[in-house]
């Protein structure tokens, strides 16, 4: 969710980024989403700590899904020059063969966590290289045993150029889902009206979540102002630059649009490899002089960095992109997903995925392309939406990376985005990727003449439909 604030006198915009994430199911150690209801009702510009500014920025991460997803979020927010906020509620966790520190999101589980988690290192990465001084973090964690001792030990650095507030609690041992009781307190305090200086702000959070919370041994981050927290923290400790509020940089630059990435529906084109499609992946029959649409699902096509040589034919219904130098991968991948071992599949692709992040760098076409192979299994799942996603998040990186709005690869992700967009039966999924999928394809119209009119007659009928149903898409 994306929230713009235009009722301030001051010209100086600020960002703010909420991200709220745990598993379902046992997995779950604290109810960290239901602390946004409390947070969206706060003033935007409170929010990105710039009150009276012309307009703040405030992107809303809800049990997201995908870290490649939750990093281009990110990076996106990390890159305005001026100041920054971030708000995390979730729970840590670290993987058990690199021995990382990670940010459980919706679907991790223990044996998925490198592969589901967001890396630590990712966050830190990106908040280290801003500006000294114009990055506030805030936490609301609770660690498991093993992450519980690497944060204990110094392993949770931000940079000494970053303010962190907030805490982190051990996990309970009686199974007891937590609550992100110092967010809903901080919360508590702005919308009463009140706009005490961060450290005060934060004491006074934290004396609250140890009213409520009882003794629990929670690191506290930034809490200089004595009271109950500390008596029930004996850990806590000073974060650096705890600077007042008002003592914030007041550069930060506004982030006009931001919306996620939408996804891609790829289109065959000159010079590009396609492998033949399924059976059921056909498109039906359009009436005679029915209105133009985007294409069914078209085969997948070979993604290539701009001014590349044309790839050659990709192994067993996958796009090579640029191939390792060991076996292909991806017909043991193509394998797992055609018999049903999706998970197994998206796993293996993950993991290709982060290999390549940590060989190559984000945004590099290696990264890229295990991107566009994951938004391809999740259709082989049957996931649209989730396809959807990962398609638009890799048009947008494409675009960052300078390729053009009619190149055909980004052409391609947009239009694979839309198709899979189309499949969603969700119609409250459907409609939250809809405004993103609808700034895409403005930016990005295709080859397909009235794709974008199409796209919007779609919205209309979906937002007249019943909530929670949502018919078929008109046959093609």
């Amino acid at each position: 969710m994306l929230i713009t604030g235009e009722n301030g006198k001051n010209p100086e915009p600020g960002t703010a980024l909420l991200l709220a994430a745990a598993p379902a199911g046992k997995g779950r150690l604290i109810d960290a989403a239901s602390v946004l209801p409390a947070l969206a009702a706060v003033p935007a510009d409170i929010l990105a700590g710039t009150a009276g500014a012309a307009s703040a920025t405030v992107i809303e991460l809800a049990d997201p899904l995908d870290p490649q997803t939750v990093l281009t979020r990110i990076r996106a927010a990390a890159a305005a020059p001026g100041p920054l906020h971030l708000y995390l509620a979730g729970q840590l966790h670290v993987d058990r063969k690199q021995r990382l520190l990670h940010m459980a999101l919706a679907r991790t589980a223990p044996a998925t966590l490198r592969y589901t988690g967001l890396p630590w290192h990712w966050l830190a990465g990106e908040i280290k290289a801003r500006r000294p001084g114009s990055t506030t973090v805030v936490l609301d964690l609770v660690a498991d045993a093993e992450a519980w001792r690497q944060v204990t030990g110094g392993h949770i650095g931000l940079g000494d150029g970053t303010r962190v507030y907030g805490r982190i609690a051990p996990a309970s041992g009686r199974r007891r889902v937590a609550a992100p009781v110092h967010l809903k307190a901080v919360a508590g305090i702005w919308r009463s009206g009140a706009r005490p200086a961060l450290p005060e702000l934060h004491g006074q959070a934290a004396a609250q979540a140890a009213a409520e919370n009882g003794p629990d041994g929670a690191l506290l981050f930034g809490v200089t102002t004595a009271g109950p927290a500390h008596t029930h923290a004996p850990h806590a400790q000073q974060a650096p630059h705890a600077q007042a509020h008002a003592q914030a940089p007041q550069t930060q630059a506004h982030i006009p649009g931001h919306t996620p990435a939408p996804l891609p529906v790829a289109v065959p084109v000159p010079g590009q490899v396609a492998v033949p499609a399924a059976a059921d992946d056909a498109a039906p029959p359009r009436a005679s002089g029915a209105e133009p649409a985007v294409p069914a699902e078209p085969a997948a096509v070979a993604p290539r960095a701009p001014g590349a040589e044309p790839p050659q034919a990709p192994a067993a219904g996958f796009a090579p992109g640029t191939q390792p130098p060991r076996s292909d991968p991806h017909p043991a991948i193509l394998a797992a997903a055609r018999a049903g071992r999706h998970a197994e599949a998206a796993a293996a692709a993950a993991a290709r995925e982060n290999e390549a992040l940590r060989l190559h760098g984000p945004g590099s076409v290696q990264v890229l392309h295990w991107l566009e192979v994951r938004a391809d299994l999740a259709r082989l799942a049957q996931h649209p939406a989730r396809s959807c996603e990962l398609w638009m998040t890799a048009a947008d990186v494409r675009l960052g990376r300078q390729q053009t709005a009619d190149d055909p690869d980004v052409e391609a992700a947009v239009d694979r985005a839309h198709h899979q967009w189309e499949q969603i039966r969700d119609a409250a999924r459907a409609r939250r990727l809809a405004p993103a999928l609808v700034a895409l394809r403005r930016r990005v119209p295709g080859r397909q003449r009235g794709a974008l009119r199409l796209l919007q007659r779609r919205l209309e009928q979906l937002h007249e439909e019943r909530p929670g149903t949502l018919p078929a898409a008109p046959t093609r």
